[in-house]
């Protein structure tokens, strides 16, 4: 599972629909390092990561795609955020103790899944559902149907091979504006349907949509490297401690003599001593009068 992980759109020549296959396995690994989520809940972020890298290529357009779960129960939030070049980070957050082997209710108790599309130009777009499928890839394919009317399917996989995690997954849709043949759609459904977890994870794509589809004429396009990237920074965090009243953050640094930003999704730290607020506040009053 050496090779970067890579997303790959195909086109089925002889029928109106459309096909994703990536593999994040090594950003899976590199997202959850860090954390101490059980493994239900390491499960479950793989499997988001794949569904929104796969829903991240469906986009047209420069911007983001935020897709979350919230819920009631032990696991209240899970949640991967990704934009078009394919770069991924994701968290999730507990109140309570998830037993091995849970399933996304018994994990999310009663609760919805929410998408929301951001591009740098035009409307934020948000989509919300309730979570009416025993898995994440229902739940995903009855959002399809009711917010765009388009027969989609995916197919995420999860799994270990030698000892390390992979997750990868396929994405099928009925191009829009056609007159697809459901019948040929569900053919395809079903023969992407084999694929098995460890064929996904260790073999190269080309490999896979071959043996899935060795009698179908497909084009395949340029791949897209998919990675872990958040987009935290110390001069992010500045930005958040200028907008704190100061008497708070004199108290912090009164008590602690420093103020530790900790970032949930990477896990990085940026400490800051009572010279660098004073640099901060200085920096924001250089700017104001600048403005003005």
């Amino acid at each position: 599972m050496s090779h970067p992980d890579q997303l790959h759109r195909y086109l089925f020549e002889n029928h109106a629909v459309r096909g994703e296959l990536v593999n994040v396995s090594n950003t899976w690994r590199e997202m959850v390092a860090g954390h101490d989520y059980p493994q239900p809940v390491q499960q479950l972020l793989g499997e988001l990561l794949v569904a929104t890298s796969l829903l991240t290529a469906t986009l047209k357009f420069d911007g983001d795609i935020t897709v979350q779960l919230q819920g009631d129960g032990a696991l209240n939030l899970a949640v991967i955020n990704g934009n078009n070049r394919q770069e991924m980070r994701g968290v999730a957050r507990t109140q309570g103790d998830i037993a091995p082997g849970s399933s996304l209710k018994e994990m999310v108790g009663n609760g919805y899944l929410v998408i929301t599309i951001t591009p740098q130009q035009g409307e934020r777009y948000q989509g919300v559902v309730g979570l009416e499928g025993d898995t994440l890839a229902e739940c995903l394919e009855d959002y399809f149907m009711r917010s765009e009317q388009l027969p989609t399917r995916l197919f995420i996989r999860t799994g270990e091979h030698q000892g390390q995690s992979g997750a990868g997954g396929l994405l099928l849709q009925v191009l829009p504006a056609q007159d697809g043949n459901i019948e040929d759609f569900n053919h395809l459904a079903t023969l992407s349907e084999t694929i098995k977890t460890e064929e996904l994870i260790t073999l190269p794509a080309n490999e896979v949509l071959w043996r899935l589809y060795h009698q179908e004429e497909v084009t395949v396009y340029e791949p897209q490297n998919v990675n872990f990237k958040c987009s935290c920074s110390r001069e992010r965090c500045g930005e958040v401690l200028k907008t704190l009243p100061q008497a708070e953050v004199d108290q912090i640094l009164v008590e602690d003599g420093q103020i530790d930003m900790h970032c949930d999704y990477c896990g990085n730290h940026y400490v800051y001593d009572a010279v660098d607020i004073a640099a901060i506040r200085n920096d924001s009053t250089d700017g104001s009068a600048q403005v003005h």
